[in-house]
């Protein structure tokens, strides 16, 4: 046999004796499907477990309220430009 010969065989599993590439892709995918739809099954129940909102614990000072200031002023606005006349005509 040569290196030609070795080189040229098929073995990639789609010949009619032994090949399983196309069910064991099926098996494969399958699989997949299966584990996400169980992995989105499991967040859709954790997501509904969690509270509406989250208190911040007691004693935080980082999360104490804080008193509401005077609202900030809005920076003044310049005045729109004034029209320009029209172009004379030539």
């Amino acid at each position: 046999m040569t290196v030609l010969d070795l080189l040229a065989e098929n073995n990639f599993g789609d010949t009619r004796s032994g090949g399983l590439a196309g069910p064991t892709g099926l098996v494969i995918v399958l699989l997949l499907v299966v584990g996400t739809v169980l992995l989105i099954r499991n967040m859709n129940a954790r997501l509904r477990r969690l509270p509406s909102s989250f208190e911040p614990p007691p004693g935080d000072p980082a999360a104490a309220p804080t008193s509401p200031g005077p609202a900030p002023q809005a920076a003044p606005t310049s005045p729109a430009p004034a029209p320009r006349p029209e172009d004379p005509e030539p």
